[in-house]
């Protein structure tokens, strides 16, 4: 069996020229409007395509939360950047700590606001990377790289193998380098880009949307909202506050007065104040329900009437 050669870019659908936009220099600006939109228009359809192995990976990740593990995004340039977003993002919106969900980017922190040359070609990053992370077999990694070649990713995933976590691969190249190191790929194929090989466009929508659906995805399956209420967002600011207070409000009954009062009593803690105002009981024992039911507040809510009835 002969070994399979890395993908080059001219095989790449995402370093191709697109038909459609090769004389965009000549249009006016809302012919170049209405040509991008069309374009991006393609992104939610190619997501779509491959809503399976993103279910999977939801599962996977949600699995590997409980069981104490984190979730690692790691990629490089747009796909780095956006890693490190939805990261960053978790701990406001589903109140996890910030080691929850990681996000690594080749380069460090500075590659967030500038191109750092060259450190996307180095493997040994990737691997350093994590390591320094103190990845472990109770992680998962998901590397990012819409190309399906970066070596600072590939290298990661590699290492991520031989510690036991779980690996995730996202491209939106189809037989890429990637998919042989993964244990599931995610792969929509977006198609040419409008500036060609520009993989800000539509691949880092694609990017967006999958990195949406993978933590919103695996937050809802540990607990994190009731219905679609963020239950469990942590109020940094004045505009999370009154969030905060409008959902004990409409789950209780209360007025937000009387909400805003009762999340005072509780540490600010919207779970918390739900199941101590619903089962008429302190703190305390709402906390205790809470963890009896693993933090999913309608096992809670529905534990607490079973043993009222």
């Amino acid at each position: 069996m002969t070994e399979q050669q890395p993908t080059t870019l001219e095989h790449l659908t995402t370093e191709a020229r697109n038909p459609a936009s090769v004389a965009i220099d000549a249009l006016s600006a809302i012919e170049i409007v209405r040509l991008m939109n069309a374009e991006d228009a393609r992104v939610a359809a190619a997501v779509a395509a491959v809503a399976e192995p993103i279910a999977q990976a939801v599962e996977v990740i949600a699995e590997r939360l409980v069981g104490g593990g984190r979730l690692i995004y790691m990629g490089a340039g747009t796909s780095g950047r956006l890693g490190v977003l939805d990261a960053s993002e978790c701990p406001p919106t589903f109140s996890t700590p910030p080691e929850m969900v990681v996000g690594l980017i080749a380069g460090g922190q500075q590659a967030l606001t500038r191109a750092i040359e060259g450190a996307e070609d180095h493997p040994e990053y990737g691997e350093r990377d994590l390591r320094d992370a103190n990845l472990s077999d109770k992680d998962v990694v998901v590397g990012i790289a819409t190309s399906g070649r970066t070596p600072y990713v590939i290298g990661g995933l590699k290492y991520a193998n031989e510690v036991g976590a779980f690996t995730i691969g996202f491209s939106c190249n189809d037989a890429s380098d990637l998919s042989r190191i993964a244990k599931i790929m995610i792969t929509p194929i977006v198609g040419a880009e409008v500036i060609s090989g520009s993989t800000r466009l539509k691949a880092g929508t694609a990017t967006k949307l999958v990195l949406n659906i993978l933590t919103t995805g695996a937050m809802v399956r540990i607990g994190k909202t009731f219905g679609n209420l963020m239950v469990d967002l942590r109020a940094t600011n004045s505009k999370l506050a009154l969030r905060s207070r409008r959902i004990v409000a409409d789950l209780t009954s209360l007025d937000v007065t009387a909400a805003g009062k009762l999340l005072d009593e509780c540490g600010g803690e919207v779970k918390t104040a739900i199941v101590a105002q619903l089962s008429s009981s302190t703190p305390e024992v709402a906390r205790q329900l809470l963890r009896d039911a693993g933090g999913h507040l309608r096992q809670a809510l529905d534990t607490n009437s079973r043993a009222k009835s």
